[in-house]
């Protein structure tokens, strides 16, 4: 006990003296164009302060975005930027963590390091400009992301337009986490995620969303295949070899939509999902299966201001899976999760976050699936020590605060608790 003591000590005084870089997804790219100091739009970035919600509302230009962002070649319908739109982000760290992969069957730790070198974690390449009064997009390329290197992805990639026929109505189309419209994941300040949207299945998709604020009320419908941005289908009939693909399997679409209001110093959201998703096949129900199960989710959203400097958000979501499993294809599944945080602005140098992530999956006791193991109790407590707008080191520590379950086999619960420091650098470039 005593050396294993020394043993997390040793590996702490190396993670503190040895402070790697990860990055927030701010996008200095706006900064550039615009000639203005990241503050403008960030009270300690990523966190957006009230300019940087008026210019996304704004349709992420200011006003004199022609001016100042395009070169001029005497042509009103050509708007090309001065200089290519780019930033960059990159994600490196050190982490000490009492995780490790379960080997299901046996229960044993197939493979485990406390101490972890992440780097890199994520390299990103980022880009987003006016393409004309109403028009914009924006998109972002992962190139190696937890050490998967050597493949690339995209994941927000949308085209908006803010005012579709002088309609007021905004309408953006294209890859993004329908989680957006309560809390963007992208501009947390923890490196801890949200986790009910991940477990909800509210992030990434593909599809459109319309949006207009109607009598102080801001509100967004929108449409998504349902089956996330990684899979595609060959076309082969009729014809052979055809370059064609599907982007979904069916039809049917999941339908979204969320309604807003500011009341005060607090922001109330309610968000509503209704579709279908792959019903859960094999043993251990961790493969797609064919048939088309039911999901509705049904959110609450809160966020607001103590002062001017201390910021508070929480969301919950309520989640019905119909059928989901096919060792269970009568069992019908609810659960719920949420989470709740706040971010403590201290001065210009300090900042301070406290995130608590809860999700009770209990309704998927017994299965012996996957599913077991959706369930999270997590308290996250981070600070941040801005050495530039754009640099800043940062400590952030996670306790697991839930039981384990160790019952097996299968081996699919929560199997170990997973308590975990982090120590680094968030840089945008």
């Amino acid at each position: 006990m005593r050396n294993r003591c020394l043993e997390w000590a040793m590996m702490t005084v190396v993670m503190v003296i040895a402070i790697f870089p990860r990055l927030s997804v701010a996008m200095p790219e706006f900064a550039r164009r615009y000639n203005v100091s990241c503050t403008a739009c960030h009270s300690a970035f990523p966190r957006l302060n009230q300019f940087g919600h008026a210019f996304i509302a704004a349709n992420y230009k200011m006003p004199n975005w022609r001016e100042s962002n395009t070169i001029s070649l005497g042509d009103d319908m050509l708007a090309l930027p001065k200089t290519p739109p780019l930033a960059l982000r990159m994600q490196t760290f050190a982490q000490l963590r009492e995780g490790s992969q379960i080997d299901r069957t046996s229960g044993v730790a197939a493979n485990k390091s406390e101490f972890d070198f992440q780097a890199p974690y994520l390299i990103k390449l980022l880009s987003s400009a006016p393409l004309s009064e109403n028009l914009t997009y924006y998109f972002y390329g992962i190139f190696a992301e937890k050490g998967d290197n050597g493949t690339a992805i995209i994941e927000d990639a949308w085209i908006r337009h803010a005012n579709l026929f002088g309609s007021g109505i905004g309408l953006q189309v294209g890859q993004f986490q329908v989680s957006d419209l309560m809390f963007p994941r992208e501009v947390r300040l923890t490196f801890q995620d949200f986790y009910a949207y991940r477990a909800a299945g509210v992030t990434y998709e593909r599809g459109v969303i319309l949006d207009r604020e109607l009598a102080g009320i801001d509100v967004a419908v929108g449409a998504v295949n349902g089956n996330g941005i990684n899979d595609n289908f060959s076309i082969n009939s009729p014809g052979f070899q055809r370059p064609d693909r599907l982007f979904d399997n069916d039809n049917k679409k999941s339908i979204f939509a969320r309604l807003g209001y500011s009341l005060g110093f607090t922001d109330i959201g309610i968000f509503g999902l209704m579709g279908e998703q792959r019903s859960a096949a094999g043993v251990l129900g961790d493969s797609s299966g064919t048939r088309a199960t039911k999901k509705v989710a049904q959110g609450l959203d809160l966020s607001g201001t103590l002062s001017s400097n201390i910021h508070w958000f929480g969301q919950v979501v309520w989640n019905q899976w119909e059928g989901l499993l096919d060792t269970h294809p009568d069992r019908d599944s609810d659960w719920f999760g949420g989470f709740l945080g706040i971010d403590y602005v201290h001065n210009e140098r300090w900042v301070y976050s406290l995130l608590w992530n809860y999700v009770d999956g209990s309704t998927f006791h017994g299965t012996g699936t996957i599913y077991e193991g959706l369930k999270m109790n997590a308290l996250t407590i981070g600070t941040s020590y801005y050495f530039m707008r754009n640099v800043k080191g940062v400590i952030e520590a996670t306790a697991d605060l839930m039981e384990t379950d160790q019952s097996g086999p299968p081996h699919v619960g929560h199997q170990s608790q997973e308590h975990s420091l982090i120590v680094g650098f968030d840089v945008a470039l």
